[in-house]
């Protein structure tokens, strides 16, 4: 294990070498300062950049043993210029975890997801992101799960609608309550990755104040990733139908979930939603 740790350390120092010689003082608005021996930023400038000390960053970069915190980390791949997956390096040797994911929130998907989408046919199909926000969906999640053009974005929240739709519960009758618990866990997972934050903090206010199941559930910290399974919907129009579910991340933009309810082989959801969709 110690050797482990050891090789890791090293790593990080050599990796922030590597950043820093690859910068101008120029490059991050700092004068010159005379002939270099070396190329790039002095460990100097880095930790002023930083707001550590030089010692302290000269310790990083002799794969010392010492305590380094998230916001540091941040500051340093800022100082060095890091883009995401130099970041996300940076954090994976200093701290053994991913940092939290600071892409901004988007509300529109590229236009060949939107086809990939379409192309679904009779499989309800949509697109969350972080916050569980639904970002863009096909006709047939349209049809069958309410129309989310008229929805404002707070009502296009997954969970925010689980635990305050009328029709939600409706259409899930007996399988409400494992649905809801299943998404709020999903949602406790996204929300480590941004405690604190205040859009997070309104919703669950919110949600305590609307929502009894909501202030029963969210004190027990119930943690999960990954789709549901099997669902089972009651349609108003179309009646009973039967999905399995597939969820994948989007690999230019890892934020974003896909999500698609295929009807099942031995139901006969498909001629259902052939004839909702050809009405």
């Amino acid at each position: 294990m110690e050797h482990s740790n050891n090789t890791r350390l090293e790593e990080l120092a050599q990796f922030l070498k590597t950043r820093r010689a690859r910068l101008s003082p120029e490059q991050v608005g700092l004068p010159h300062g005379g002939r270099r021996r070396t190329p790039g930023l002095r460990r100097g400038e880095v930790a002023q950049l930083s707001g550590v000390s030089v010692d302290w960053y000269t310790w990083l970069e002799q794969a010392r043993n010492i305590q380094v915190s998230a916001q540091v980390l941040d500051n340093i791949a800022r100082a060095l210029q890091l883009d995401s997956s130099e970041r996300k390096h940076l954090f994976l040797l200093a701290l053994q975890q991913l940092p939290a994911d600071l892409t901004p929130v988007e509300t529109t998907i590229s236009p060949t997801l939107q086809l990939f989408l379409d192309l679904q046919g009779t499989s309800p199909a949509y697109v969350t992101d972080q916050r569980l926000n639904i970002v863009a969906w096909n006709r047939a999640a349209n049809l069958i799960y309410g129309d989310y053009r008229a929805m404002s974005m707070r009502e296009r929240n997954s969970v925010w609608r689980t635990f305050t739709s009328p029709y939600v519960r409706e259409m899930l009758q007996d399988n409400w309550e494992t649905h809801a618990r299943h998404r709020l866990a999903h949602f406790r997972a996204n929300y480590g990755k941004f405690a604190g934050d205040p859009w997070w903090m309104e919703l669950i206010g919110d949600l305590n104040q609307i929502s009894a199941e909501f202030r029963a559930w969210w004190p027990q910290h119930d943690v999960l990733n990954g789709p549901e399974g099997k669902k089972i919907n009651h349609h108003p129009a179309a009646g009973l139908l039967i999905f399995d579910q597939l969820s994948f991340h989007v690999t230019d933009s890892p934020h974003l979930t896909v999500t698609i309810n295929v009807p099942t082989l031995d139901s006969d959801t498909t001629l259902k939603l052939n004839k909702l969709l050809s009405e």
